[in-house]
């Protein structure tokens, strides 16, 4: 009786954890082929420039990893529209021969709760780190891998370090 018990549990078990994987892979792969179908433009830091985009310095984590440089568009970042399309910051990895690599772009809006195509915001309240109000962000790391996650702030595979090297 326990040996069939055991089987079973351990069985019911895997197809929970199949069904588990399959959801999030659902739930956040469709999202992340729309933004990089959306803003494949942005590989060229010249299409983001051109947009209206400017540059703020490279934000590495507290605890390791980093966002990147954010190009942000202050136009976008005032009207508190989330629109797939129009990012409010494109964020590049610097590299050390000095090209900068797109590896994700973030929605901010300061009406929340908000969501994008339903995958929900995280809320920063004030004061915060960068100066701001209260807000709702949303990270997509749609061209480079977070193993922390699809939409975590912090990319323990991105690093400031080439622009600290160039200084």
């Amino acid at each position: 009786m326990n040996i069939h018990f055991w089987t079973k549990h351990a069985i019911n078990l895997s197809i929970l954890s199949i069904a588990a994987t399959a959801a999030y892979a659902h739930g956040t792969g469709g999202l992340d082929e729309k933004v990089r179908d959306a803003n494949s433009r942005f590989e060229d830091v010249a299409a983001a420039t051109a947009e209206g985009y400017a540059p703020i310095p490279c934000a590495s984590g507290i605890t390791g990893g980093a966002m990147g440089i954010h190009y942000v568009n202050a136009g976008y970042l005032k009207d508190d529209a989330v629109d797939l399309a129009k990012p409010e910051a494109v964020m590049y990895e610097p590299m050390a021969d000095g090209k900068l690599k797109l590896v994700a772009v973030e929605y901010i809006t300061s009406k929340g709760p908000a969501s994008l195509e339903g995958q929900l915001f995280n809320f920063n309240s004030a004061p915060n780190r960068y100066g701001l109000g209260a807000f709702y962000e949303l990270h997509v790391w749609a061209w480079k891998k977070n193993p922390t996650g699809m939409f975590a702030d912090m990319n323990p595979n991105v690093s400031c370090d080439a622009m600290k090297m160039g200084n």
